[in-house]
């Protein structure tokens, strides 16, 4: 049973990864696809923009079909999604073919609460350890792709960096259909098409207005109406939601303390970490001319995000006993005021890289003690045949602040133009510190978390982790 078990979160493991790294992988690299594909800012834009918009369409509703249909069935299904969207992305001979092959790659946000669905399906007294670092591989899987994506252009190809994650991606699917079990625990419901159309609506036209809003202007009559649309469409949502019979997001659900406060934390947290990482490698690679900036190639840049990557993920480890011996409450809000006093540093001190590389691992400790903290909250707050609906709306929900404070970030930065037509330092030094206000706000949120102390399944010892493959057994060591 157990040795099932450690090849189950293996397999989780790399299909959590394969899905956030592609999400981080071409962020640094946007500029060299404008070239090669000969088009304009604006569009290339849309190769991060659709991905987003398709994980946050996709990521509640396959949570959802999971829960009917299955959670190993549909993970297949994800991975596949994943794998023939890199396909497609390799082979792209346009710049609209790449932007195709990206929002089918987007659809594989349904790994995220497909996979925590199992893990709380499967592991039982050890299911806050494994989501822990499950969750935790979400923070990794991001610094990982941006660190990585330099030396696989340089040695590869740009190309390579959907090739790789094809072929991942393809053995994950492998792997979870020889040896994930079948979900025990099913919802026997319609599938919710109305509510489902109606989230897609809005939330395309909420993310189309932030993305668009730089370059249409943010009180030009598309980007307003934009907004207008979204707020009609959200309204009509929550009316639908409420009177259907087989909702997609139980309103009720979303009511629990557990519920909806993990859920302002990680939309505030996406906001934060997406539009820190999209724009830390900018400010590197800006040249010193510009009275600011490093010159850093791509690579060198992303050097930057591996100590905060690395800090994020083994600080994952050690949250199962930080929240047994002081509360899931503590650790949120802890993790929340140290990522967010470090990203504010960030921008009043850059200049010089020592700077740099000590906030950037103090904000991945801060972030990596949230990532890992949040997803046992959810799981624990919820009926376990809701468990893909609650995971799934988290992710989506952190997707969404993402590139909302990915379009805010730019904005900030961009306002205001320097020596040689680069952004004037005072836009990063403002842009980042609106992010750590961003982070310490959450914190007041978080204050209401609910304490998993004394909920079943927060105890993990050195013999759980030895079994589940994360760290050396006794006789190993």
């Amino acid at each position: 049973m157990r040795g099932r078990q450690a090849v189950t979160f293996a397999v989780l493991s790399v299909a959590v990864s394969s899905f956030v790294m592609l999400q981080s992988l071409v962020v640094p690299l946007l500029a060299r696809i404008q070239v090669v594909y000969d088009t304009d800012q604006n569009t290339v834009t849309w190769v991060l923009t659709a991905y987003l918009l398709s994980a946050s369409i996709c990521t509640p509703l396959l949570g959802r079909i999971g829960d009917v249909v299955g959670k190993r069935t549909m993970l297949v299904v994800t991975l596949a999604a994943l794998s023939i969207g890199s396909l497609a992305a390799a082979l792209a001979p346009s710049i609209g073919w790449l932007i195709a092959a990206r929002v089918l790659q987007g659809a594989g946000g349904g790994v995220l609460p497909l996979s925590f669905g199992i893990i709380r399906d499967e592991f039982r007294e050890r299911m806050t350890g494994a989501l822990s670092v499950l969750a935790s591989l979400t923070a990794l899987g991001f610094g990982v792709g941006i660190v990585i994506a330099g030396p696989i252009v340089d040695s590869l190809g740009y190309r390579w960096l959907f090739w790789l994650p094809m072929i991942a991606t393809a053995v994950a699917a492998l792997g979870a259909l020889l040896f994930v079990p079948d979900s025990p625990v099913r919802t026997p419901a319609r599938l919710p098409v109305v509510p489902a159309v109606l989230l897609a609506a809005w939330l395309v036209a909420l993310l189309l207005a932030l993305s668009a809003g730089n370059t249409r202007g943010w009180t030009s009559p598309l980007i307003l109406g934009l907004f207008l649309a979204a707020g009609l469409l959200i309204a009509a949502w929550v009316t639908v939601e409420r009177r259907v019979p087989v909702p997609m997001i139980d309103m009720e659900m979303m009511r629990r303390r557990g519920v909806w406060t993990t859920n302002v934390v990680a939309g505030c947290v996406g906001f934060a970490m997406f539009a820190s990482f999209g724009f830390l490698p900018q400010l590197l690679q800006t040249p010193t001319t510009a009275g600011y900036g490093f010159g850093a190639s791509i690579t060198e840049s992303g050097y930057l995000m591996l100590p905060s990557a690395v800090a994020s993920f083994l600080i994952g480890f050690a949250t199962a006993r930080l929240i047994a011996g002081f509360g899931a409450r503590l650790v949120i809000v802890t993790g929340l005021l140290v990522a967010g006093a470090a990203l504010a540093a960030t921008g009043l001190w850059h200049d010089h890289t020592w700077q740099l590389y000590l906030f950037t691992t103090v904000q991945g400790i801060g972030s990596g003690l949230v990532f890992s903290s949040l997803a046992g909250v959810v799981v624990s707050s919820v009926p376990a045949h809701q468990t893909g609906v609650a995971s799934g709306m988290n992710a989506n929900i952190r997707t969404i602040g993402g590139a909302m404070g990915t379009a805010v970030m730019a904005g900030i930065v961009t306002a205001q133009l320097g020596p040689g037509g680069y952004p004037a330092e005072i836009g990063y030094t403002v842009g980042f510190c609106v992010l750590g206000v961003v982070m310490a706000l959450a914190a007041f949120a978080a204050a209401v978390i609910p304490d998993l102390r004394h909920q079943p399944g927060t105890r993990l010892d050195d013999a759980d982790n030895a079994e589940l493959g994360l760290v050396p057994a006794a006789g190993n060591r």
